[in-house]
């Protein structure tokens, strides 16, 4: 008997089939051909990162989000990426001897994990969990109020300080961190109310805000083809007009974005975007001010595929409609094959957010029958069926566990790897391994 294919429903980037190979070429090609383009692309470049992509970076933002408010260029900093730029971020704005706590949405993306580790926050990590309108707001609060009556009664620490005091940093007491739209691993959409209270929280308490809007541009409606629905307001801009604006120059929240998803992971061309205050001081982190912004050369070629609107044209004639096919495949196969056995999807990720259309993003999140535990699903899976999961335990917070959570029960399954043929077999794969496992603990 020939062994199975493998298929991988855990991978969290798009098929190579989804990329706009030829266009990127293209674009090299372009950048490379004229001396205007290439002496700067080839060089250190700015620390904030090359100018005309800000520039392009701002307007498409300003377009696709329609905000109050117009997006310049000075809100912007290039970065390499999503993850990079958290290491940015915690560089700058955090000081182990001041920032007292990371309070992270559960269950969380988990390669975050390492990065607040490497920040000196070992065992300063909490979780909070999230319902269908996203991370808890009162849970956060009440988390909050509690951890600062206690620390008041710690004796002051705040003059010490790992780092110096410049003009372009700020430490914030407390780091939030979430994925506002379509969060991974669960799918979850913030609701409007849900990020104004975040905000109004994150002001209170003295907190950074550090949403990763990685998955905002990949949004459609599943139950209609031709409606492409309208973003939430990102949180950045809802501090930026919320009871009268920011607190103060450098506000209390970040947006985190990055090309991976649009174009490939492989690019390493990302953006943040804060207050003008905020992207500065984020641009001084000491790799930039050694050799400039990262990706240089890479963010001319992203800048060419911006002008000529070819990314706007990707993602609407490949990426939502590869995506809304992938996605009503997986749901399709589930409710087919997962249903029957007991196996539940997360609501959030059916119906989307309660009152809209909205849905999208790279996975769904999955509750498995009882007595069924997640990393044994996962260890047959592997073993009998050539089939990789996303184990529910691995999104947990470090030092947060907590039973009634039932982490241990679910399974992130991502749909932007595989074709759909290939979804519906895993989907039926996942079938047989727990019915095998419901009969073996049934007798």
């Amino acid at each position: 008997m020939m062994p199975l294919e493998p298929i991988d429903l855990f991978q969290g980037r798009p098929a190579p089939d989804l990329l706009p190979t030829e266009h990127l070429k293209n674009a090299a090609v372009k950048a490379l051909s004229d001396k205007i383009v290439s002496d700067p692309g080839l060089g250190y470049g700015p620390d904030e990162g090359y100018f005309p992509l800000r520039q392009n970076i701002a307007s498409w933002l300003s377009n696709f989000y329609k905000t109050q408010q117009p997006t310049d260029a000075e809100r912007i900093c290039i970065t390499g990426g999503a993850s990079q730029n958290l290491t940015s971020i915690l560089t700058v704005f955090t000081d182990p001897l001041q920032t007292r706590m990371v309070w992270l949405v559960e269950p969380t993306y988990h390669l975050v994990f390492r990065i607040f580790e490497d920040a000196g926050f070992h065992d300063r990590m909490r979780g909070i969990p999230e319902d269908e309108e996203g991370m808890d707001a009162n849970a956060l609060e009440k988390a909050l109020e509690l951890f600062q009556e206690k620390d008041n009664s710690i004796p002051d620490t705040d003059k010490k300080t790992s780092k110096p005091n410049k003009s372009y940093r700020k430490i914030y007491r407390h780091v939030i961190y979430c994925v506002p739209s379509f969060s991974n691993p669960s799918g979850t959409t913030m609701t409007m109310s849900r990020r104004e209270s975040l905000v109004r929280i994150a002001r209170k308490f003295d907190a950074l805000i550090v949403c990763d809007d990685v998955y905002d541009f990949l949004a459609w409606n599943l139950q209609d083809v031709k409606s492409i629905p309208s973003p939430f307001q990102r949180l950045v801009d809802i501090d930026r007009t919320l009871d009268e604006g920011p607190s103060d120059c450098f506000g209390n929240v970040v947006s985190n974005g990055t090309f991976s998803k649009l174009i490939g992971p492989g690019c390493r061309v990302g953006w943040a975007e804060g207050t003008a205050k905020f992207a500065y001081g984020l641009s001084q982190a000491g790799q930039n001010i050694s050799g400039g912004a990262p990706c240089q050369l890479m963010s001319t070629f992203v800048n060419e595929l911006l002008e000529s609107k070819i990314i706007e044209q990707h993602i609407a004639t490949v990426l939502i409609p590869q995506g809304r096919r992938r996605h009503l495949a997986i749901l399709s196969a589930i409710k087919e094959y997962l249903s029957p056995l007991g196996a539940m999807v997360s609501s959030d990720t059916t119906s989307s957010t309660p009152g809209t259309a909205l849905s999208g993003g790279y996975c769904i999140w999955l509750k498995l029958p009882a007595p069924l535990i997640a990393a044994e699903v996962c260890r047959r899976a592997s073993e009998m069926q050539n089939l990789t999961l996303g184990c529910g335990d691995v999104f947990e917070v470090p030092g947060s566990r907590s039973p009634e959570k039932e982490l241990h029960r679910s399974l992130r399954l991502c749909f932007m790897w595989e074709d759909e043929n290939r979804i519906v077999e895993g989907i039926q794969r996942l079938a047989h391994v727990i019915r095998e496992l419901l009969h073996t603990t049934r007798n």
